[in-house]
């Protein structure tokens, strides 16, 4: 009975002066499972494909189909949670990516094993729709990109383990206890959350989901991922590539034009023109395209003992971890968000070029790794702060939602495209170089969206909802 209705917090905690860390830390276990499960996916690709003998187009959708759940869900899922509670919304999340992790190990084959990630993908998106809603709401405004910077070092450290016990499971008990470790991560974490997160004080009134808009949303990227999949290899025709590519142009056309008229839209066009909301999540798209396409690329490049490679891959988290800990005490106090996101994005930028001559010299990659790591870790705290505090408190969730769905496209760009360079050019040093070319070019778009990105204030309610046309804005 206590996963049907929020709980107030012990008094103890409550009343204790680290209370909003302590909630804080209770978000983090949920950021490190999701990061962990993420990571540790990419470095057991080679044994699924060995296992169920598939080619890396199919077993891509292992990671592809969870990622299309977690986008079409996101925004609607921290509406309601705005609406009913985030920590009853949060708790429940993890029953069932926690029950569905289970079955994921279970799995007789590579379809069943898409079906549970699926499932799974719909507790994540319970998950992390509401994970930087309640960071923004347990935590006093100053301290907020403090805050956010401990949740990302949560993630950073789910990836910095991720690929590293990955390697290590797969090498020794085998691919499935990849999903099977998550079990007792999660039934720690359903437990810290219903002692440590505190109960939903401002909420939205109820709205009618937007299932048009969820339909549109979930047709625009389905077609878009299965039109890149057919170009890199799954097997489908020209002319079936070239109909998904159509229909997926109609579906986001469809989307915007959804947007703008509906009454209570699923993406709002009205908190997307609010100064520095729709470049901040642009930036955080590029962010997770760079931190997800070398976790697919370096198992493929440097295939061989899965440890070896899992501990090549671990020093890109370790350096966003060392970043997201580090960089408030490092970088000058006179920078700010903006100031952060350029340098951040800046040193992307430069250790992809480095990368791009010998992308699968582990030598080098190594340490490039480390560096593009690093300015990742300074870049997305500091891109993520600037759009929380765009938004009043009562549609954190939402925004929150919007941050967590462009994250979920990055990502599942990052691993199509790095498919893509891979089937163009072959398991490759020239297709590795694609690759890390398409990772570049999303680093400078990053950098040049932020330097351009204007600053704003929390929206007030005349600039949500004023009155024209046919929907009340």
């Amino acid at each position: 009975m206590t996963l049907l209705r929020e709980r107030a917090r012990p008094k103890v905690v409550r009343e204790h002066r680290w209370a909003p860390w302590l909630a804080v830390c209770s978000v983090c276990v949920g950021a490190f499972m999701g990061q962990l499960d993420a990571s540790i996916v990419t470095v057991a690709y080679p044994a699924i494909e060995r296992e169920f003998v598939a080619p890396l187009a199919s077993v891509q959708w292992v990671s592809l189909g969870y990622l299309l759940v977690l986008v079409g869900l996101l925004a609607a899922v921290g509406r309601f949670a705005d609406t009913v509670g985030r920590k009853l919304v949060y708790l429940q999340g993890f029953v069932v990516f926690t029950v569905a992790s289970a079955a994921c190990g279970l799995a007789p084959s590579l379809g069943s094993l898409v079906v549970f990630r699926l499932v799974q993908a719909a507790g994540a998106a319970m998950l992390q729709a509401n994970s930087v809603a309640l960071v923004s709401v347990s935590v006093p405004r100053e301290r907020l990109r403090q805050g956010l910077g401990l949740q990302a070092a949560g993630q950073a450290l789910g990836l910095a383990l991720g690929p590293t016990v990955g390697g290590l499971l797969v090498a020794s008990v085998g691919w499935r206890w990849v999903f099977w470790m998550n079990v007792p991560v999660g039934c720690a974490a359903i437990v810290a959350g219903h002692y440590l997160l505190p109960r939903t004080r401002e909420r939205s009134a109820a709205r009618r989901l937007d299932w048009p808009g969820l339909s549109l949303l979930a047709a625009a990227t389905t077609t878009l991922l299965l039109a890149l999949s057919g170009v890199s290899g799954l097997g489908l025709s020209g002319s079936a590539v070239l109909a998904l590519s159509g229909l997926s142009c109609l579906a986001w056309g469809g989307l915007w034009r959804r947007e703008r008229r509906a009454r209570h839209p699923l993406v709002d066009p009205v908190l997307l023109r609010t100064p520095g909301i729709a470049a901040g999540l642009f930036g955080a798209l590029c962010g997770y395209l760079m931190l997800f396409g070398p976790l697919a690329l370096i198992p493929q490049i440097l295939r061989g003992d899965a440890a070896h490679v899992g501990l090549v891959l671990t020093a890109l988290p370790v350096g966003f971890a060392a970043a997201a800990l580090a960089a408030d005490r490092v970088l000058p106090r006179r920078w700010g968000n903006r100031g952060r996101g350029i340098g951040g994005a800046a040193v992307c930028l430069a250790a992809l070029a480095l990368l791009l001559p010998a992308p699968a010299t582990s030598v080098l990659v190594i340490p490039l790794l480390a560096v593009l790591g690093f300015g990742l870790g300074v870049f997305i705290p500091a891109n993520n702060t600037v759009i929380m505090a765009a938004v009043p408190a009562r549609l954190s969730g939402i925004a929150g939602g919007m941050v967590n769905m462009t994250r979920g496209v990055g990502t599942a760009l990052g691993i199509a495209l790095v498919t893509l360079a891979l089937h163009l050019a072959g398991v490759t040093i020239d297709g590795a170089r694609i690759a890390v070319a398409m990772m570049a070019a999303a680093a400078l778009a990053a950098t040049v969206s932020v330097a351009g990105a204007r600053s704003g204030r929390p929206a007030g309610p005349s600039q949500l909802y004023r009155t024209g046309g046919s929907r009340r804005q």
